[in-house]
């Protein structure tokens, strides 16, 4: 008859407390993974809103600055000229004559609730297919929302330039809130 060795404890395997210590290590490792997986996909979520309210704010100045160029007047508030849209409460914050008739920039309350916050809008002449200006009717279009209080700024620079500043506050899903702050100087026509 064959005598069975035993083998030494070391080599039969792991214990019971082994196996557990590893389970525990790799249970809080694949905690911190998934956790560190959300904070990365709520911060692309963030920068992607991010670059899409720029490239909106970019739109509107360059819009602006196109209208600036066409414009043979631009003034900070409307004096003699009236605006061709109802501005119903909304300051003016630029006003510009061009041959194809008055442009209006007012900032204010929007007209429908699906804006966010105070509202950036443009009362003038509409473009056809083309990017013409048309001769028909002027719409009045909101060009940027979520603007802070005082959140258009246009300020004289100098002869012929002006600096105009747009800051947007947009709320964040916990509470937070988005500060966008963009400056420009433009090309005016004299006097603004």
């Amino acid at each position: 008859m064959k005598r069975v060795v035993d083998a030494p404890p070391s080599a039969a395997g792991f214990s019971l407390v082994e196996v557990l210590l590893a389970l525990a290590l790799g249970l809080l490792f694949s905690g911190v993974m998934v956790q560190a997986l959300f904070a990365e996909g709520s911060n692309s979520q963030r920068l992607a809103r991010l670059l899409r309210e720029r490239a909106g704010t970019e739109r509107a100045l360059q819009l602006i600055r196109s209208d600036l160029q066409r414009a043979s007047q631009a003034t900070a508030q409307l004096g003699g000229s009236s605006s061709a849209c109802s501005l119903a409460g909304r300051s003016v914050v630029l006003h510009l004559e061009t041959p194809e008739g008055p442009i209006t920039y007012s900032v204010g309350k929007p007209a429908e609730p699906i804006w966010r916050g105070q509202v950036l809008m443009r009362c003038g002449m509409a473009f056809g297919l083309q990017g013409e200006p048309s001769r028909g009717q002027a719409q009045n279009r909101v060009l940027l929302d979520g603007l802070a209080s005082a959140g258009v700024q246009v300020h004289l620079q100098g002869p012929g330039a002006l600096r105009l500043e747009l800051r947007q506050e947009l709320p964040l899903p916990r509470g937070e809130v988005q500060v966008l702050h963009q400056q420009r100087v433009l090309p005016a026509p004299s006097p603004i």
